[in-house]
C-alpha cells in the first residue's frame, strides 16, 4: 500500500494531484491520470530523477478550521491509500491546515509548499480548483504563477454525467437518501465504512437477533438511517451476509442515541474488539416504532429473509454472536467542498 506523508517526508521531486479527491470518482481520476504518466520533456539538461506521482491534499478540511463547519468524509485519509495505489500514485501528502496555511498569498503557497517542500515539477487541478487566502487564486492564477517557477499546470474541464458535474455532493446526496445503487454507480465501486465492535447492553441478543455494535470513526459520511442488506468482512475474509441497523432503536430504547449494528446472517462468529468492514448494499425499509418486542423480532426475521435473498446468501435459521447495544451518532453531512448545505453528520 502506498504511504501517507507530511510534506517534510515525502519523496521527491514530485508529479502532483492537487485537491480534495473525496470519494475518487471519475472527474478525480481524470485529473490523476495527467500526473501517473507525466514525464519531463526530453529536452530537459540534466533529465533529473523521475518525479513521484504524488495526490495532495489538506487535512483538516479548510471549512473546518476558517468556519467551524463540520465536514465528513467519504473517504478517510487511510482508505485512500488502497484507492490510491492502483491508480499509479505513489504517495499521499497530507498538508497540515492552519491559519497561517490559509493566511499565504496564492504565490506564497505555489513557492514554499509545491516548489519549496515538494519540488514539484508538474501539478494536475480540476478547472474549479481556489487556493490562497480567501480563495484568492484560482487555475488561471496556478498556470501563470507556476510558469515563474518552471512548473508546468495541467487544469483538466469538469466532466459531465448525464447533464450533471460529476462530484462528491452527488454521491453524498444519493447516499443520505440511501440510494446505493446510484452511489456506486457514481464511485464506480461500493460504498464501505468500517468500525470497531465493542461491547453493548446485549438488547439484540435478548431478543434473538444479537448485533456487532460498530464504533465508526465520527469523520465517516455515513447513509440515510435505515436498515439495510449489506455485507461485512473481516480482516480481508470473504464478505459475510448481514443486516444493518443505522440509527436510533425506537421501539427497544427510544432514548438511545444513533447507532451502527450489524446482524451477520447465519453465522455464529466472536466478534467483540475485531474491526468490521461494512458495505451496505441496499434500503430494506426506514426505521419504524412497534408495538413491543415480538413486532420487532418478527420484522426483523422479514428483513433478514430479504437480506438472503439480496446477497444471495442461503437461509438456515439466524445463530449469530457478537457484541452489541450502543452506537455512534448520525445526523448532519457536510457540503461537498463548501458548495451544498449540510445534510448528514455523525458527531
Amino acid at each position: 500500500m502506498i504511504p501517507l506523508r507530511s510534506p517534510q517526508e515525502a519523496r521527491r521531486p514530485t508529479a502532483v494531484a492537487l485537491g480534495s479527491f473525496d470519494g475518487l470518482h471519475r472527474g478525480h481520476r481524470r485529473v490523476i491520470e495527467a500526473v501517473t504518466g507525466w514525464r519531463p520533456a526530453p529536452s530537459r539538461t540534466p533529465p533529473g530523477p523521475v518525479p513521484v506521482p504524488t495526490v495532495l491534499s489538506f487535512w483538516p478540511h479548510p471549512r473546518e478550521v476558517l468556519y467551524g463547519d463540520t465536514r465528513l468524509r467519504l473517504d478517510l485519509p487511510v482508505e485512500k491509500l488502497s484507492l490510491l495505489d492502483p491508480l499509479g500514485i505513489e504517495q499521499l501528502v497530507l498538508v497540515p491546515f492552519d491559519r497561517d496555511l490559509a493566511a499565504l498569498s496564492p504565490e506564497a503557497f505555489i513557492e514554499q509548499v509545491l516548489v519549496g517542500q515538494l519540488q514539484a515539477r508538474v501539478v494536475a487541478v480540476g478547472e474549479n480548483f481556489r487556493f490562497g487566502a480567501g480563495r484568492s487564486g484560482d487555475a488561471a492564477a496556478l498556470v501563470a504563477l507556476g510558469a515563474r517557477h518552471g512548473l508546468e499546470v495541467r487544469v483538466l474541464p469538469m466532466l459531465q454525467d448525464n447533464g450533471e458535474r460529476f462530484s462528491s455532493s452527488r454521491i453524498r446526496k444519493a447516499l443520505s437518501m440511501g440510494d446505493l445503487q446510484e452511489a456506486t454507480r457514481l464511485l464506480q465501486r461500493p460504498y464501505r465504512f468500517s468500525g470497531r465492535v465493542v461491547r453493548g447492553r446485549g438488547l439484540g441478543r435478548e431478543i434473538g437477533w444479537p448485533t456487532a455494535n460498530l464504533q465508526v470513526d465520527g469523520r465517516k459520511f455515513l447513509p440515510l438511517e435505515g436498515v439495510y442488506a449489506a455485507f461485512a468482512q473481516l480482516g480481508g475474509g470473504p464478505p459475510l451476509a448481514a443486516v444493518m441497523n443505522l440509527g436510533p432503536q425506537p421501539t427497544v430504547d427510544p432514548m438511545a442515541p444513533s447507532a451502527v449494528e450489524v446482524h451477520l446472517l447465519d453465522r455464529q462468529l466472536e466478534l467483540e474488539g475485531r474491526e468490521l468492514v461494512v458495505e451496505p448494499l441496499a434500503l430494506l425499509r426506514r426505521q419504524q416504532r412497534f408495538s413491543g418486542l415480538e413486532e420487532l423480532s418478527a420484522q426483523i426475521a422479514r428483513d433478514a429473509d430479504r437480506a438472503r435473498e439480496l446477497t444471495g446468501a442461503a437461509c438456515p435459521q439466524p445463530s449469530v454472536g457478537g457484541g452489541s447495544g450502543g452506537g455512534v451518532g448520525v445526523g448532519q453531512a457536510p457540503d461537498d467542498e463548501g458548495a451544498d448545505a449540510p445534510q448528514q453528520q455523525n458527531p
